[in-house]
C-alpha cells in the first residue's frame, strides 16, 4: 500500500485505529468544548419552551383557586360584580395566557410501532462468500481483494449479514430492475408488518417520508409506496436524497414539524440505503471500503398526534436536533460520491472524516446537553466551562454524565472503530454499546435504519420499561449528525413483539473478535 493509499484509508469505518494519528480518533469532547454551542442549547430551550413557564403559571392558578371554601367563592363574586374593570382584566389575562399556552404547545408526537426489515435466508452471505464472489467479478487487483479481507476482518461484522442477488451474481447484473427489486422487497416489507402490527388503515396514512440517499429513480421510492398501497390522494409525500446515514433522523424531525401543524393524522417514515446500484467494481480503496460495511435493510415507523393514540403507542417524542456542518468546505466534501480515474462511481470517504464526524457529535451533544441533562449536571458542567473559558481556571473540565439523562443508547452502527471511540468519549458501558455492537454484528451498517434495529434489539432482550428515555445519535453526509430523544410511554413485552431478533435474540450477545478468520 502507498503512503498516500494509508492516508486516505478511513478508519472511521471500521479499519485499525492508529492512536498517534488525531485524525483517526474523535476528538476528546472535554478538550475543546465551545461555548456558543452551550449558548445554542439554551436558546433552543428557551425559544421552544414557552409552554413550560406558562404550565407551572395555569397549575398554579388552579391549584389556588381549588383551595376557596363556598364562602371564599361568593366574597370573590361579591367583589367582582361591582367592579367591572377588574373582571374584563381578570377575564383578558386569563383568556390571553389560555390562547399563548394553546398555541405554543407542541402536538404530542407518538411513536405507535416501528417494523424492520429481515431479508430472505437466501441473501444472507458470509464473509468467505464475499471474498470468494468479490474475487470471481475479476474487478478488484489481488491487492485490493487483500484489502478488503483485511477491513472484513476489522469491520465487527458477522457471518449472517444479507446482500441483494445482483451484487453477488456470477457475473454481477446491477442495473435499474435489480435496483428496483431490491428496493421494493426491502420497503413494502418492512410497511407488511408495520401495517399488520398497527391494524391501521393506509388510507388514514396523511404524511409519507421515504429517504434514501444513493438511489432516486422516477418515479420516485415514495410514488413506488404510494402505488402499490394505494394510499389517498392528497397524502404529503417527500422523497429525501443524498443525506447519508442521518437522513432517518431528518425524516422524522421533518415528520415532528408536520404533525405539529396537521392535527389527527398519521406519518409513515421509511428508512432505506439501495446497494444494487451503488456496488463499486473499482480500485480506489477510499472508495472499497463502504463494499466491506454496507449491507441490505431499511425500516418502516409510524407516528401520531392523536391524543388517543398514546395508550397503545410505544414511545413519545421528546426532541430532536439537528446539527449541519456544511458551510464547512472540508465537512462538506468529506463523503462524496464520485467517478474514479477508470470512470466508475463509487462513495469516496475522506481522511479527515473521523475528525469531521467528531466535531459535528460534539456540536450536536453540546447542544443537546440543556435539554435532556439533570439540573445538577447543567450547573456543574456550565461552571467549570466559563470558569475555564472566560476566567482562566486551571480546573479539571467537568463531562457530564449522559448515562444520568438515558437509559438506552442508540449510535449509529457504522463501524466498530466509531463505536469504540463513542463509548470511550461518552464514558458508556458494554451494556449501553451491546444493541450498537450487535447491530453491526449481525445486519452490517444498514446505513439510516440501523437505528431502529437497535432498539429493536433492547425491546426483544425486554430492557424498554416504561418512562425510560432513548437516545437516537446518527452522523452522515454533508456533514450532519443528529439526534432524537423518546420516552417509553409504556414497557415492551418481547414475548408480545414481532421483530428481526426474536428468533434468535437468546445467542446475543456475542464476543465480537478484533480480528477474524476468513
Amino acid at each position: 500500500m502507498s503512503a498516500e493509499e494509508e492516508k486516505r484509508r478511513p478508519l472511521m469505518m471500521g479499519g485499525r485505529r492508529d492512536s498517534s494519528s488525531s485524525d483517526r480518533n474523535l476528538p476528546d469532547f472535554k478538550k475543546s468544548v465551545k461555548l456558543k454551542y452551550v449558548k445554542l442549547g439554551y436558546h433552543y430551550l428557551i425559544t421552544h419552551g414557552m409552554y413550560l413557564l406558562l404550565s407551572p403559571l395555569l397549575l398554579l392558578i388552579a391549584a389556588q383557586l381549588s383551595t376557596f371554601s363556598r364562602t371564599d367563592l361568593a366574597t370573590l363574586w361579591d367583589h367582582l360584580q361591582y367592579n367591572l374593570i377588574s373582571v374584563i382584566l381578570c377575564s383578558t389575562l386569563l383568556v390571553f395566557i389560555t390562547t399563548i399556552y394553546v398555541m405554543t404547545r407542541p402536538r404530542p408526537v407518538y411513536l405507535v410501532d416501528f417494523s424492520c426489515y429481515k431479508p430472505d435466508e437466501a441473501r444472507k452471505r458470509t464473509k468467505k462468500i464475499f471474498m470468494e464472489r468479490s474475487k470471481l467479478t475479476g474487478s478488484f487487483t489481488e491487492e485490493n481483494l487483500e484489502f478488503q479481507r483485511k477491513i472484513l476482518q476489522r469491520s465487527g461484522l458477522g457471518e449472517s449479514t444479507y446482500l441483494p442477488e445482483a451484487v453477488l451474481n456470477v457475473p454481477p447484473n446491477p442495473c435499474m430492475a435489480e435496483a428496483r427489486k431490491e428496493a421494493e422487497a426491502v420497503m413494502f416489507g418492512a410497511i407488511d408488518e408495520l401495517l399488520d402490527k398497527t391494524n391501521v388503515n393506509p388510507k388514514d396514512i396523511g404524511i409519507l417520508i421515504v429517504n434514501c440517499s444513493l438511489f432516486n429513480p422516477t418515479p420516485s421510492l415514495s410514488a413506488m409506496i404510494v402505488n402499490h398501497y394505494k394510499l389517498r390522494g392528497n397524502i404529503l409525500s417527500y422523497n429525501l436524497g443524498g443525506m447519508g446515514c442521518s437522513a432517518g433522523l431528518i425524516s422524522i424531525d421533518l415528520a415532528k414539524h408536520l404533525l405539529n401543524s396537521i392535527p389527527n393524522t398519521y406519518a409513515m417514515v421509511i428508512s432505506m440505503e439501495n446497494i444494487t446500484l451503488n456496488w463499486y467494481f473499482g480500485n480506489d480503496r477510499s472508495k472499497l471500503v463502504s463494499n466491506c460495511l454496507f449491507r441490505m435493510g431499511g425500516a418502516a415507523v409510524l407516528l401520531s398526534n392523536k391524543r388517543w393514540d398514546r395508550r397503545r403507542s410505544k414511545y413519545e417524542l421528546v426532541d430532536t436536533v439537528r446539527t449541519h456542518k456544511g458551510a464547512d468546505d472540508k465537512c462538506f466534501g468529506c463523503v462524496t460520491q464520485e467517478e474514479d480515474s477508470a470512470s466508475k462511481v463509487g462513495v469516496t470517504l475522506s481522511k479527515d472524516l473521523m475528525a469531521v464526524a467528531g466535531d459535528a457529535l460534539k456540536t450536536n451533544i453540546t447542544t443537546l446537553g440543556p435539554l435532556v441533562l439533570p439540573t445538577s449536571e447543567q450547573l456543574l458542567f456550565f461552571a467549570t466551562l466559563v470558569g475555564r473559558k472566560l476566567f482562566k481556571m486551571k480546573i479539571k473540565p467537568y463531562i457530564p454524565d449522559f448515562k444520568l439523562a438515558f437509559e438506552h443508547f442508540c449510535i449509529h452502527a457504522g463501524g466498530r472503530a466509531v463505536l469504540d471511540e463513542l463509548e470511550k468519549n461518552l464514558k458508556l458501558t458494554d451494556w449501553h454499546m451491546e444493541p450498537s455492537r450487535m447491530t453491526l454484528y449481525r445486519f452490517g451498517n444498514t446505513s439510516s435504519s440501523s437505528l431502529w434495529y437497535e432498539l429493536a434489539y433492547s425491546e426483544a432482550k425486554g430492557r424498554i420499561k416504561k418512562g425510560d428515555r432513548i437516545w437516537q445519535i446518527a452522523f452522515g453526509s454533508g456533514f450532519k449528525c443528529n439526534s432524537s430523544v423518546w420516552r417509553a410511554v409504556r414497557s415492551v413485552n418481547p414475548k408480545k413483539e414481532k421483530n428481526p431478533w426474536m428468533d434468535e435474540i437468546h445467542e446475543f450477545p456475542v464476543d465480537v473478535p478484533t480480528h477474524a478468520t476468513i
